[in-house]
């Protein structure tokens, strides 16, 4: 794995370019168990960032609708998804090392063989990677809410990322967003309704419950006991 998650970026004068990033590398140490699975494993289900289009029907070996999780911290979530989702095809992208390497031997041990990781900057992914049209669903589950106002910047969740998001999709396909934080889901709203394209399939025209297809986390029900609410937010491609 080529453990690299940013492109460098440089102007006229060769000199680097500052990108507002929505997230921060935090390289932990990686378990005996995640650099086993790194060194095994990414050989069959990890994909190198390149600048070019990929097939994603080349990918997977099949053409099956396919979803993008951006994020998918440790994995348990999206390998649960793939297990339970055969006919579906599932490509992760996750910044942190430790949690790719997790999602690896997660995987392995599941025996799924619809699923893909990457490791690298997903905006970078979606830019240049994915062709255009190409996805049934995109996910972004819990991502930083960035909730000091001087920081609200870095939110992954602003209007050129969601309009990144909408050409990526397929005619009726879904961009699922959710967040713990209730000042992030307005945001996300007020984001997403100022985009032509976008229909929320709220009912209420603003949250959705969690749907099936979105399984529950321990970090997440732990949250439920205490009291924290969770807003799911569906927006479907509409032209």
């Amino acid at each position: 794995m080529i453990n690299d998650v940013i492109s460098p970026e440089f102007d006229e004068n060769g000199r680097p370019l500052r990108r507002i990033r929505s997230f921060v590398r935090r390289q932990g140490r990686l378990t005996k168990g995640q650099q086993h699975a790194l060194d095994n494993f990414w050989p069959v289900m990890g994909v190198e960032y390149q600048t070019s289009p990929i097939s994603l029907e080349t990918l997977f070996g099949r053409e099956a609708p396919t979803v993008l999780e951006i994020g998918f911290g440790m994995g348990a979530s999206l390998v649960t998804m793939a297990q339970t989702n055969p006919h579906q095809n599932f490509l992760g992208i996750e910044v942190h090392s430790p949690g790719v390497g997790a999602c690896l031997g997660t995987a392995h041990e599941a025996g799924v063989s619809n699923l893909r990781v990457m490791c690298h900057d997903a905006v970078e992914v979606l830019e240049n990677m994915i062709p255009d049209n190409a996805l049934t669903m995109v996910q972004l589950f819990f991502p930083d809410p960035w909730h000091k106002a001087r920081h609200n910047k870095r939110r992954i969740v602003q209007m050129p990322f969601a309009e990144l998001v909408l050409r990526k999709l397929k005619l009726g396909g879904v961009f699922h967003m959710a967040t713990d934080w209730e000042a992030y889901a307005e945001h996300m709203l007020d984001v997403m309704n100022q985009i032509a394209g976008y229909k929320n399939v709220s009912e209420s025209g603003d949250y959705v419950p969690r749907p099936e297809s979105r399984p529950l986390t321990k970090f997440e029900a732990r949250g439920h006991r205490l009291g924290h609410g969770v807003w799911d937010l569906m927006f479907e491609r509409t032209k």
